[in-house]
């Protein structure tokens, strides 16, 4: 009969968050995905960063008075795209979109012993997005889900390294969804890399999708023993 094998904790420390922060980085490379690695000058701290241009649908942002709908029109008739269904025979409209740019932190916590995710959101010009209208943009598979708490799971805070504004997915759910996958990866002796199961969970709720090679590359993967 086969021991029993302990619990794997969820709990990271700084080593490995930076070797896990490494391997992902080292993969990001090879697909062009554009994650970096960002460093504090004048200190040994840092994090990983990407940006995204994100289009979303202009009413998410603001709810336009009846008196510019006419303008609008004049508008739309100038940059809306029509799209003929070859098959159908029948034309779609394509929808005018606003663009949005949302840049992504993550962060080593040591107060959490985990990684956090810290992001901003503004339009093309540089206006910043509010709590608010970050919160119309959470993608709609996990707004119902997060709809009783939502100020509990996205809150705005400073940026620990680099003291500026930003918004960020509060890490005290973590634990329900990392300590699950690293016990069956353990139990099936597989190995994972903590940042890339723990970002393909979080990343999606703020539009940030993590390309399932990640998850296929065993090179970027650790054994994670129980503590």
């Amino acid at each position: 009969m086969a021991a029993e094998r302990n619990p794997v904790s969820c709990y990271l420390d700084e080593r490995t968050f930076r070797l896990c922060c490494q391997l992902f980085l080292q993969h990001s490379e090879t697909i062009k995905d554009g994650w970096s690695w960002e460093q504090i000058k004048g200190t040994d701290e840092g994090f990983m960063k990407k940006t995204l241009l994100i289009p979303v649908k202009s009413s998410v942002l603001h709810e336009q008075p009846e008196s510019s709908v006419q303008d609008e029109d004049m508008v739309t008739d100038n940059i809306q795209a029509n799209v003929e269904d070859e098959t159908a025979g029948v034309q779609a409209v394509c929808e005018i979109h606003a663009v949005l740019r949302y840049e992504y932190h993550v962060l080593y916590s040591f107060s959490y012993q985990i990684p956090v995710l810290y992001f901003r959101a503004s339009a093309l010009d540089g206006q910043p997005l509010s709590l608010e209208e970050v919160w119309r943009n959470v993608h709609l598979n996990y707004r119902q889900r997060l709809q009783q708490g939502p100020w509990d799971t996205l809150t705005q805070q400073e940026h620990p390294l680099l003291g500026q504004p930003f918004f960020m997915l509060h890490p005290c759910r973590t634990e329900e969804f990392m300590k699950p996958a690293l016990d069956l990866a353990q139990a099936e002796n597989k190995r994972v890399n903590y940042i890339v199961t723990w970002l393909s969970v979080v990343g999606p709720v703020i539009r940030l999708d993590v390309p399932l090679s990640y998850s296929t590359e065993s090179d970027i993967s650790l054994h994670y023993a129980a503590k």
